[in-house]
């Protein structure tokens, strides 16, 4: 759900050796220094909006909940808004792509640059990429704006879509993106506390049900999901932050976006949400597996109950995904949903095409920091650009027409403009 191939248990599998060392609480794993070798660069998309935009990270805790990977303390979350401003960013203001403790760790050895994405350890210095976004930047007037939260895949940080992200941004989205703590490989906090995930350990215990911490993972993401909205709603008694953004958000007009295991997440909230009016899933499996991690399907509330606001389903050409028909859940959900729906596939992508792995890991491999095969395991053969305007493309025309009500009718039947995505309805 953060690595190419989408088999559920094949996925979780692969991430528990993928996600990262054991953290045992908050700042207590220290990241060691990026291996040698000469340090390669890369640049993000420019985003297509009018706006430029601007950015600020939070640090949420849960007073209500215990953490469900960390029994004896409180539920503590990373979250950042990106938001219109007034003037663009450049040279130093733009916000670093990751914190440096988080960089290190994506890039280390056994960091998920490594083991989702086969880059070499200590190639890239990830901290060096530079957003678009100034860094507590106040927020443009003219609001309030409407609100897309974003969830990244089982084991990628919040960061892994920031080129989606930024574009929705500077079309006047106000997008809350989401760390999932102890399950994400690291999260950065306040004051150098890195925490890394558990699944490592947790996954190699004997006779281990996959399914069950597949569920539990679920349930944690929807908690956290719906823990965030009910803190947006009192951000404007919340001190420290940059001018007008907590008047920057319409809570009336709020979607949801993730990839992989995040699409299942803004699924599953919408279900559970009412606060949640439209949703996108980007090549999420919508099922879990039985006890062995192989047979059996079962399915999860959203697809057996289906849903009755809209959503869309992006899927990959990859050998596991495709259209609805394709996988139980994706099926389940479009035979029970009463609410509009529409299924598009990005043909010659594959999983992480939705995810920063599309505009970052092609230049990257140009450096020889990951082979030419690793690189079409990540992103199929595609091309980067025509990848990036598809995705924007589609999500950006989901959410203007259902949050705004402003119908480019893109999402009406096959388009001409993009003849590499299959269309269903």
């Amino acid at each position: 759900m953060g690595i190419p191939g989408r088999a559920v248990a094949a996925v979780v599998l692969a991430a528990a050796t993928a996600v990262g060392t054991i953290g045992t609480a908050v700042g207590a794993v220290a990241p060691g220094d990026a291996g040698p070798g000469r340090q390669a660069r890369a640049w993000l998309p420019e985003p297509s909006g009018p706006y430029p935009i601007g950015t600020t990270a939070l640090h949420l805790t849960d007073t209500g909940r215990e953490d469900p990977w960390h029994p004896g303390q409180r539920r503590e979350l990373m979250i950042s808004l990106w938001y219109p401003t007034s003037h663009p960013a450049s040279g130093d203001e733009r916000a670093p792509y990751m914190e440096p403790a988080a960089g290190r760790h994506f890039d280390g050895p056994d960091g998920v640059g490594l083991l989702n994405y086969g880059t070499e350890p200590g190639r890239t210095d990830w901290s060096a990429i530079r957003t678009h976004a100034r860094k507590d930047a106040p927020a443009l007037a003219g609001g309030p704006r409407p609100v897309v939260l974003y969830s990244p895949g089982l084991g990628d940080p919040r960061t892994w879509g920031t080129a989606l992200v930024e574009d929705l941004a500077s079309r006047g989205y106000v997008v809350v993106t989401v760390d999932h703590t102890y399950e994400a490989s690291e999260v950065a906090f306040p004051g150098g506390d890195l925490a890394t995930s558990v699944l490592p350990g947790m996954l190699g215990r004997p006779g281990l049900d996959i399914g069950a911490v597949l569920r539990k993972a679920m349930d944690t993401r929807v908690a956290d999901t719906r823990f965030v909205l009910d803190r947006l709603a009192g951000l404007g008694t919340r001190s420290g932050l940059p001018a007008g953004v907590a008047g920057a958000l319409d809570l009336g007009r709020i979607g949801m976006v993730g990839q992989s295991a995040g699409g299942f997440t803004a699924l599953q909230a919408m279900h559970d949400d009412p606060r949640i009016a439209a949703g996108i899933n980007m090549d999420g499996q919508m099922h879990f597996p039985g006890p062995d991690g192989h047979t059996g399907v079962l399915l999860p509330s959203v697809a057996e109950d289906g849903l009755n606001r809209p959503f869309l389903l992006m899927g990959t050409g990859g050998e596991d995904s495709g259209g609805y028909r394709d996988q139980p859940g994706w099926n389940a959900l479009w035979q029970h949903s009463t609410g509009w729906h529409a299924d598009v596939t990005l043909t010659g992508s594959r999983h992480g095409s939705y995810t920063d792995a599309q505009p970052l890991l092609p230049q990257l491999a140009r450096q020889g920091v990951l082979s030419a095969e690793q690189l079409r395991k990540d992103v199929g053969d595609i091309r980067p650009g025509r990848a990036e305007l598809a995705t924007r493309s589609y999500v950006a025309s989901f959410f203007d027409r259902w949050l705004r009500g402003q119908d480019d009718h893109l999402l009406d039947g096959p388009s001409a403009r993009f003849p590499e995505v299959a269309y269903e309805r």
